[in-house]
């Protein structure tokens, strides 16, 4: 999870993306708190890698950090809709799937930005209301936010 603040108040974000694909862009995400010319602060609140293939596990740290959020920012890939090998017991088709729905549960407002145009928006996430950022890049994503 992420506090990120802008020219708005501070707002509490739980970043949900591919781990195995996109970590990089989460990644870079990081590097807007390290540039001080950046519109967007925030301290990462991401629990380090979950050492874990156990699905209780890994639903329960998450769990704890989607709770302490009032924002979901999607970070789209372009597996966003792919099928996870543990789907069944995950107990829907991905886990950012997975994130997006207890997010819903939790009464998250939304903020969405693709990787690259062309990628699928999860299913989960439509018609919810999602602020978009149009383009990966700080401005946009920093927009997005305030608009939240």
């Amino acid at each position: 999870m992420y506090q990120f603040s802008s020219k708005a108040k501070k707002k509490e974000i739980f970043i949900s993306f591919n781990y195995t694909d996109d970590k990089n862009y989460r990644y870079l995400l990081n590097a807007l708190a390290k540039n001080t010319e950046s519109p967007v602060e925030f301290e990462d609140y991401t629990p380090s890698e979950i050492k874990s293939y156990d699905v209780g596990r890994i639903k329960a740290a998450l769990t704890r950090r989607i709770k302490d959020a009032d924002y979901t920012l999607v970070v789209i890939g372009a597996n966003a809709n792919q099928r996870h090998p543990d789907y069944k017991e995950i107990g829907t088709r991905n886990w950012q799937w997975w994130e997006i729905e207890k997010a819903v549960d939790e009464g998250h407002k939304f903020i969405a930005v693709k990787i690259k145009n062309a990628n699928p928006t999860p299913d989960p996430l439509k018609n919810r209301g999602a602020t978009w950022a149009r383009s990966y890049n700080v401005q946009a994503i920093a927009k997005a936010i305030d608009d939240a």
